[in-house]
Order: structure tokens, then C-alpha cells, then sequence
């Protein structure tokens, strides 16, 4: 069977997944939206208009304040209200109005939501504004009791700068006002109703109130139904709520909400939803694509990563740029490569340092063989001289040579000494149980003192020691163990060096350090020696002479002592002899 890549996996699933959201959003437009909308396009006219219920049945509430809250009413819910009695009689004035003030400074109130929805272009030209001086025409209704006088306009005359007339047929009996517009309440104009003249239609349709709905209402029962205009057959909903006041006072309150838009709205929605799928789908095969590509890209970039790891190539890994899970599961994997390279790179280095160990230990064996025959040699040797030496005083060897046999056999004593001892100094520089006692010295006075005990090993040679400081400085030093040190030094330039040449220890301070050189003149060394010259047991004469040899341990212990004292050592050749340097840093 083929193997599919990832990423025409992805967008298959994604074409899956886009198609049936898509189809989902279509069929709820279908078969849901409009009676989701009517629902709660309704619950939300119930909700505002129970607020206005209960301010409406509040004692304190005065007839301006009540009016802004229908007015605050019809702009929230897009709904007309109307305030009526059991009669469907006005009880609350119009909320959208003006008030005319007569030359009498008589005051008029002209309704104007019937108006304004006759009028709708025309009033809205107009742009009526307070200040502004009208004649208007209409019909009275003056009621007992109640002050100002209402007006339900025909028609209205602007008598300002640009005069306009709004509305056109009034009846030879209209009431004829003029005067200046004092107050103004008018629908915002994004909330604009040009059905505002569909309550009065509304009013004269349901009223008188049939029996049946009469004594609902007389029982504080909501009426709520549908109601389709007769003339245009637009859709609407009317909600009839009883409320009674704190003073048994029974009104109504009217509502009328459109559902035509909806109805319209819906069909419009329904229709372009036919013709964005068409080109939905085309969208959802881009965005599947799209998606899949985003999705795989970095899971492929991380199998080519694991790729690489399999065939150990840890150095050409990439991360990938990315804020997320694939991004964190790649820094892990770069993390992790790195750190198998750092391991496989240590274990390298650890067999290359085993070997090397493996490779020392099998030269500290083999070099421990050779000074035990050596330490054995040279021992046996002293032994054996003195052994003969002891038995011709015994048998009485002749008195003038008496003292020669003595001095022979005390020579032979302190080189076995020497011997025995330095095998003890460096057992116990290897213990590390050593403590070094620093004091602060000068190294030319040490190399002075070390000197002057060498004296006659110097003249049996001929040799000459010069001492040159230069602008030197005192170092932290152990003076009992460094002076081992410049002993074992001096020591083996003296050893080394040819009869009759001069040995030149030069003390050198600078800002970073003190330098130690000491430099003879005699046979240079091989690449070999210069790199076992500091190890123990080694002999630079393969004749092990007793007399120029030594004993092979003298560097070495100088060597651990240095160590100790945190100092640099290293050992080169000159043109005409072997120079050694030791390092203090400040």
C-alpha cells in the first residue's frame, strides 16, 4: 500500500473539518437563525420593557422623566411603546415631540412620531433645532385637566433663514400655531424607525379590546401574539403587559416590534450564503492547504533533525523558530544532541586519557623496574665498600691508611642516606598530606644560600654560578621545601654541565609574574628526554654513572614541590646547553 506523506494527511482532515464547519453554518442559517433571532430579538423587548414597567409604576416618577425612559425603551429595543388605558385612550404623551411656544408664552406640545414616519425625508431636511420658529398645522386634543395643549401635526413650516415645509394636505378645520421651538425629543438617527406610524395602526387594529383579552388583562396577564399588518403584510410582535400603580391606577403598556427585517434579513443571509460557498470552497481547499503546510513543515524539519542524530551529524542541527510545543520539543532535541555530543566527546577524550594512563602506567612500571635495579645497584655498590672497607679495619689494615678506609666508608653512608631520604620526601609528596608554610621571599637570596652549600661539587668542576636579578620581586613561598627545589636545580645544572663553563641563575619580575631560570652549558637533550626528564626514576645516562647519574628523583620531587606551589615549570634547550623555568604568577 503507498505510504501517504504527512502533509496530504493533514489536508485531507483539514478539508474534512473546514467542509463540515462550513456545512454546519449553512444549515443553522437555514433551518435556525430566524428563529433564534425572533427569540431573542423578544426576550430582549420583554427584558427593557419590564425596567420601564418598573419605573412607570413608581410614585415619584414625573411625566419627563417618564417619557425620556420610553424614549431610552424604543431606542434599546427598536420597539414603538405606547401608554393606554383599557380603552386604548393615551395616557403618556408622545415621546418624540417639541414644544412650540406661542407669542401668548403659551406653551404646546405637537406629538410627532405619526408624523415623522409620513414624513420621513423631508423631516429629517428640515433638521429642526431649538430656537427655531414653526407654523404648524394639525388637529387639537385638549384634555381636562392637563396643561399644555397637544397637537398632532398635518403640517410644519420652518420660518427660518431657509424656509421648508414639511408635509403637504391638511383639513380647512386644522388649528393653525406659530411660535418658537423651546424643547425637542427626537430619535437618534441611527436608530430611526420609519415604521414609528405603525402603532397608531396597531392601536386602532386591537382596540376595543375583545372580551377574552380584556379579562386576561384584568387579571395582570401578559398578552403576547403576532400580528401582520394589513396593508403592506409586514410580520410584527405585540406585547400587551398590564401594570398598576401605586395609586390602583390600571394602564397598559403597548409594545410593537417589527420581525419583517428579520424575516428579510434572513432570506438576504440565506442567499448569500449560496453564493459565498461556491466560493467557500475554494477557501477551505486554500486554508486546508495552507494549514496542512504549516503543520507538517516543522514535523518534517524535526524527522530530518532526528535523521541527522541517527548518522551522529550533531554539528549542521537547526532549531526551529517557533513559540510552541514544536518548537520546545525542537530546542529539547538540539539540547539533547548536543549534549550526546558533548558525551560521546568526553567518552573519547576519557579512553584517549585511558590510554594515555594505561600507557603512563606501563612506563611508571617499567621506569619503577628500572629504579629498583638501579636503587638496588646503587646501594649494593656503597654496601659492598663499605662492608670491605669495615672488614680491612678489622683485620688491622695498616694505621696510615686507617682514616682513608673511614672517610670511604662515611662518603658511602651519606649517599645511601641521600638516597633513602629523597625515596622518603617523594612517598610523602605523593600522600598530599603535605602543608606548605608560605612566607614571602626573595629567590635570589634562596639561590645564594643553595649556593654556597654546593661550593666545592663547584670547584671539583671548575664551574662558576652568576645570580642576576632583575627588578625582583619577594614570592609566597614553603623556603623549606622551594629550597629542595633550587637544590635539585642547581644540582643537576651542576651534573650536567661541561668543566669549566659558568651556570647563570637569572630572578626576572614583571607585572603578571616572577621567572626562575637557571641555564648551563653542556650537551642539549632529545625530544625524548625533554619529555621524561620530570618523571620519577629517570636517569638521563643510560650508564647510570654513580657519579654523574644521580639518582633519578631529584626533578621529580622538584617537580611535586612546584606543583604544590601553583608554579608553571618547563625545561628547553639552548644553543650550547639546557635551561630550566620556573613560573610564580602575581
Amino acid at each position: 500500500m503507498r505510504n501517504r506523506s504527512i502533509t496530504f494527511k493533514l489536508f485531507i482532515l483539514s478539508v474534512i473539518f473546514f467542509a463540515c464547519f462550513y456545512l454546519m453554518i449553512i444549515l443553522s442559517q437555514f433551518f435556525f437563525f430566524e428563529k433564534f433571532y425572533q427569540n431573542y430579538r423578544i426576550t430582549k423587548v420583554e427584558r427593557e420593557l419590564d425596567k420601564f414597567a418598573l419605573k412607570y409604576t413608581q410614585e415619584k416618577a414625573d411625566n419627563k422623566e417618564l417619557l425620556l425612559e420610553a424614549v431610552k425603551f424604543m431606542s434599546h429595543s427598536r420597539s414603538q411603546l405606547a401608554v393606554v388605558n383599557m380603552d386604548g385612550n393615551m395616557v403618556m404623551e408622545d415621546p418624540y415631540r417639541l414644544v412650540l411656544e406661542l407669542p401668548d408664552h403659551k406653551r404646546v406640545l405637537v406629538a410627532l412620531s405619526l408624523f415623522m414616519s409620513m414624513n420621513p425625508e423631508k423631516f429629517r431636511e428640515a433638521n429642526i433645532k431649538v430656537g427655531d420658529k414653526l407654523t404648524i398645522w394639525g388637529e387639537k386634543d385638549i384634555r381636562e385637566n392637563e396643561s399644555p395643549m397637544v397637537l398632532y401635526p398635518d403640517k410644519i413650516n420652518k420660518l427660518n433663514s431657509k424656509s421648508s415645509s414639511i408635509g403637504e394636505n391638511f383639513d380647512e378645520d386644522s388649528s393653525q400655531i406659530s411660535g418658537t421651538v423651546v424643547d425637542l425629543v427626537l430619535p437618534n438617527i441611527k436608530n430611526w424607525n420609519q415604521r414609528q406610524g405603525l402603532l397608531m395602526v396597531a392601536l386602532y387594529e386591537h382596540f376595543p379590546l375583545s372580551a377574552e383579552v380584556k379579562e386576561q388583562l384584568n387579571s395582570m396577564v401578559k398578552q403576547e401574539f403576532q400580528w401582520v399588518e394589513p396593508w403592506s403584510g409586514t410580520s410584527n410582535f405585540i406585547i400587551i403587559e398590564p401594570i398598576m400603580k401605586e395609586n390602583g391606577k390600571k394602564d397598559l403598556l403597548f409594545t410593537v416590534t417589527s420581525l419583517q427585517e428579520i424575516s428579510d434579513a434572513n432570506e438576504a443571509l440565506r442567499w448569500l450564503f449560496i453564493y459565498v460557498g461556491c466560493g467557500g470552497i475554494i477557501l477551505i481547499l486554500i486554508l486546508a492547504l495552507f494549514f496542512s503546510k504549516m503543520v507538517a513543515k516543522p514535523l518534517i524539519a524535526l524527522n530530518t533533525m532526528a535523521k541527522k542524530m541517527l548518522n551522529f551529524e550533531f554539528g549542521s542541527l537547526k532549531p526551529i523558530r517557533q513559540k510552541d510545543e514544536i518548537g520546545g520539543l525542537s530546542m529539547s532535541m538540539l539540547t539533547m544532541s548536543q549534549k550526546l555530543d558533548n558525551a560521546l566527546r568526553e567518552l573519547k577524550e576519557a579512553n584517549q586519557q585511558l590510554q594515555k594512563d594505561m600507557e603512563q602506567k606501563e612506563r611508571m612500571e617499567k621506569t619503577q623496574k628500572e629504579f629498583f635495579t638501579n636503587a638496588s645497584h646503587e646501594l649494593k655498590t656503597p654496601l659492598s665498600i663499605v662492608k670491605s672497607f669495615a672488614e680491612g679495619l678489622k683485620d688491622g689494615v695498616n694505621l696510615n691508611k686507617q682514616d682513608h678506609y673511614i672517610s670511604v666508608i662515611v662518603e658511602e653512608a651519606e649517599k645511601m642516606e641521600m638516597l633513602i631520604t629523597n625515596m622518603l620526601d617523594l612517598a610523602r609528596l605523593d600522600s598530599g598530606t603535605i602543608e606548605l608554610r608560605k612566607t614571602s621571599l626573595m629567590l635570589s637570596e634562596l639561590v645564594e644560600k643553595v649556593a654556597s652549600r654546593l661550593m666545592y661539587p663547584l670547584q671539583d668542576k671548575g664551574l662558576e654560578i652568576v645570580v642576576v636579578p632583575v627588578n625582583e620581586q619577594p614570592v609566597p613561598a614553603d623556603p623549606l621545601w622551594f629550597e629542595q627545589v633550587v637544590l635539585n636545580l642547581i644540582t643537576n645544572a651542576i651534573r650536567h654541565a661541561v668543566t669549566g663553563s659558568t651556570i647563570l641563575i637569572e630572578v626576572i619580575s614583571t607585572p603578571d609574574r616572577t621567572t626562575l631560570s637557571v641555564s648551563n652549558q653542556g650537551e642539549t637533550l632529545s625530544e625524548e628526554q625533554l619529555d621524561l626528564i620530570w618523571e620519577r626514576f629517570y636517569r638521563g645516562e643510560a650508564s647510570r654513572s654513580r657519579q654523574t647519574g644521580g639518582t633519578g628523583l631529584g626533578l621529580s620531587i622538584a617537580r611535586q614541590i612546584m606543583d604544590l606551589h601553583g608554579c608553571g615549570y618547563s625545561v628547553r634547550n639552548l644553543q650550547d646547553g639546557v635551561q630550566f623555568l620556573v613560573e610564580f604568577p602575581v
